[in-house]
């Protein structure tokens, strides 16, 4: 066999997805402390999660994360991440919390210490007042991809269309007490670490592997599980990690997230396996598309990374929505992805949610999000809570 990529049978097949939550108090609605307390209660909440998935803590104490193990098929996914959010919001209730999903806090707080640890102390030195309060949660979907030089590939080929991605799932207009103007300010609440956003173009593993290690050299980086790119091969796992989407209020938005995900990776390696390469685009154009995205969601411009050009972020959309059609066909996830989309058209995306909601008080906006985070899972997917 040559020195090429190997591209295995379960390549692009297998989806997992790692939900971060914030922890509310159920009176004030302000987030607290309570992760460890959570955790140590969560496995009275139900029956075993499934091998490879699990409950674990986050940077901050206000933050915990159920995991989903491996899947194939996204109905599984699905009764994975109710499971998980079933069990963190029976915990949480009974620690007089609440469970959240929004990619900020909504209400002003006190300081959120750093979970303990070595490792998270070292962060909390190093970058100081950017995680002071960086109470950010996203969803971050893995996809399997065995071959390192694949997975770099990959990632070359996603990364036209990763502002969509955040565009799509923009849950995160409030910050602290006030509205950011932004769909997605979580987007910008990571840009203060170094090296976020769209990640370069790599020509090989050992290329991105260099890079990481400059970084690391640099003090930029912890260690080489570190980077804070959107897309890259994960360190631990043997797939593709997106980290796009801020965390989704509803169950079946991170589906979507999940399905589109899967789709683009897999539309990829078919690129790959016919030998077409991932388009050229511009770090700064992508920079660019990636702070509109967060700025407007899918409700005003967007920018074209290979057109270089202001376009409506909805023809964006429709764009990756014609690339992937035919690997969700083959998956048999069309059917699904058109109706969590029909349902964002006509209730809006979770930004434009919790503005919503917020007519009523910036306290009401946390109940709602209680209500959907944790909310009845149904089988029917067009039914959205």
């Amino acid at each position: 066999m040559g020195d090429g990529p190997v591209y295995g049978l379960d390549d692009g097949v297998t989806v997992g997805v790692e939900e971060e939550f914030l922890l509310v108090d159920a009176e004030t609605r302000r987030t607290v402390p309570r992760a460890a307390a959570v955790l140590a209660r969560a496995p009275e909440a139900g029956v075993d999660l499934t091998p490879g998935g699990g409950l674990y803590g986050e940077l901050l104490t206000a933050q915990v994360e159920a995991a989903t193990g491996t899947c194939t098929t996204l109905d599984a996914l699905r009764d994975q991440l109710c499971d998980g959010r079933r069990r963190l919001a029976v915990a949480a209730d009974a620690e007089g919390a609440r469970l959240i999903s929004s990619g900020t806090a909504v209400l002003p707080g006190d300081a959120v210490p750093v979970a303990p640890g070595e490792r998270f102390a070292e962060i909390a030195e190093r970058y100081a007042g950017v995680v002071a309060d960086y109470q950010a949660c996203g969803c971050h979907v893995h996809t399997g991809v065995a071959d390192r030089e694949t997975a770099i590939a990959v990632v070359n080929h996603l990364r036209p269309w990763l502002p969509t991605l955040v565009a799509l799932a923009g849950n995160s207009p409030f910050d602290h007490g006030r509205d950011s103007g932004y769909q997605s300010w979580r987007m910008l609440d990571q840009a203060r670490f170094p090296g976020s956003g769209v990640p370069p173009w790599f020509p090989s593993a050992a290329a991105y592997d260099r890079q990481v290690a400059r970084l690391v050299e640099a003090g930029a980086l912890i260690d080489e599980r570190m980077s804070f790119w959107l897309a890259r091969p994960s360190p631990r796992l043997p797939t593709v990690e997106v980290r796009a989407g801020d965390a989704a209020t509803t169950v079946d938005e991170a589906v979507l997230q999940a399905a589109l995900v899967r789709a683009l990776i897999r539309t990829a390696l078919s690129d790959l396996r016919r030998g077409r390469e991932a388009p050229a685009v511009d770090d700064q154009l992508c920079a660019a598309a990636t702070w509109t995205a967060a700025r407007y969601g899918l409700d005003g411009p967007g920018v074209h990374p290979v057109e270089e050009r202001a376009v409506p972020a909805t023809r964006l959309l429709r764009e990756m929505l014609d690339r992937v059609r035919p690997a969700l066909e083959a998956s048999g996830d069309l059917a699904r992805v058109r109706a969590v989309l029909a349902w964002l058209a006509r209730h809006g995306s979770g930004a434009l949610r919790q503005r919503a909601a917020a007519a009523y008080g910036l306290g009401a906006v946390v109940d709602v999000l209680a209500e959907q985070t944790a909310g009845p899972c149904r089988e029917d997917v067009t039914e959205v809570p």
